[in-house]
């Protein structure tokens, strides 16, 4: 028996093992998947991969499965899949060194250092685990007939969880190197806006939000029924085109509707899976911020928020004295 046909087996063996996880398979279907690539050059073990991780799902998202039936193959996947979180590899391919060989090209070549490597290997002799773990950048060995059901979705699972949380560490940089680099001009130049997007960059890396957001300066919006657009001070994710006085017609209507809501009751508010958190200025500066979250949010997290959204709307009213005063 191949060592394919031994890891369909103790796969199938134990498919009931995770039968209370198919409950949860729709639980993200409107948010968007994990892609997991998976590569070997066996039809049955791309076949069985996908059976066992069916009902994954960490953080309302399942998985989209990537197929590469090589290593050159898997080289075109990963140039046209910038996003790919997780790749199941085989060693031994066109040649007896085809993934070891792929791992250099990932790691030193497309310089991806977040995508979790899982090596797979059906001859674990040719290609000792101490040997690879020492000397190639990968984050997980497994001999394919160790990896039953439940250790492939373990190791899936664990391997999602870094990659996620080292997403959230680049997203976070990126978003500190917009602060760092406006902040030293953002009095000389009066624009506020980069250093509003670099620091709502960073709050929704460091708070594991959906990465959809939008800094609104509120002064006077809805005052009349009849008001048609917003003024975007700074957005990201689905919001980053907007800025400058934006349409309505641009947001979702329940957005508007929780913004209409806020400016009424000059008082933030929160649902399941968003925040809209108000603050006004001594000065009577209005400035509100939308954003949509994962899950519930913590009293920290909302904490956080409301200090963002105040010291942004007092370092406007700052640029705004001092735009008066050179008058």
């Amino acid at each position: 028996m191949s060592s394919s046909d031994e890891l369909a087996n103790v796969m199938v063996s134990d498919a009931l093992n995770l039968a209370v996880e198919s409950s949860k398979k729709h639980i993200g279907d409107n948010i968007k998947p994990w892609k997991l690539l998976i590569v070997d050059d066996e039809e049955v073990v791309h076949t069985v991969t996908h059976l066992a991780l069916d009902a994954f799902n960490l953080s309302g998202r399942g998985l989209e499965f990537v197929s590469a039936y090589s290593a050159s193959e898997a080289r075109d996947k990963l140039r046209e899949h910038s996003d790919i979180a997780v790749i199941l590899l085989d060693v031994v391919m066109e040649t007896d060194r085809a993934g070891l060989d792929l791992v250099h090209f990932i790691r030193r070549e497309l310089n991806n250092k977040l995508v979790r490597i899982i090596l797979r290997t059906g001859q674990p002799g040719q290609s000792p685990e101490q040997e690879v773990i020492t000397q190639y950048d990968i984050n997980d060995y497994k001999e394919k007939t160790e990896l039953t059901r439940q250790k492939l979705f373990s190791a899936v699972y664990t391997s999602l969880r870094s990659y996620s949380d080292l997403l959230a560490l680049e997203e976070n940089r990126k978003g500190l190197m917009k602060v760092i680099s406006s902040s030293a001009t953002i009095f000389e130049t009066r624009d506020i806006t980069q250093f509003s997007e670099g620091v709502l960059q960073q709050l929704t890396a460091l708070l594991y939000l959906n990465n959809d957001a939008v800094l609104i300066n509120a002064s006077g919006l809805f005052a009349n029924s009849k008001a048609e657009k917003l003024k975007v001070l700074a957005g990201i994710g689905k919001f980053q085109q907007l800025h400058g006085e934006v349409e309505l017609a641009c947001f979702d209507n329940d957005v508007v509707a929780s913004i209409r809501s806020v400016l009424k009751s000059k008082k933030s508010q929160y649902g399941d899976n968003y925040l809209v958190s108000y603050y006004i200025t001594t000065s009577g500066l209005e400035q509100l911020l939308y954003v949509s979250a994962k899950d519930v949010f913590s009293v920290p997290d909302i904490e956080m928020i409301e200090l963002f959204v105040k010291n942004v709307a007092i370092a406007h009213e700052t640029l705004a004295l001092l735009e008066r005063n050179k008058s």
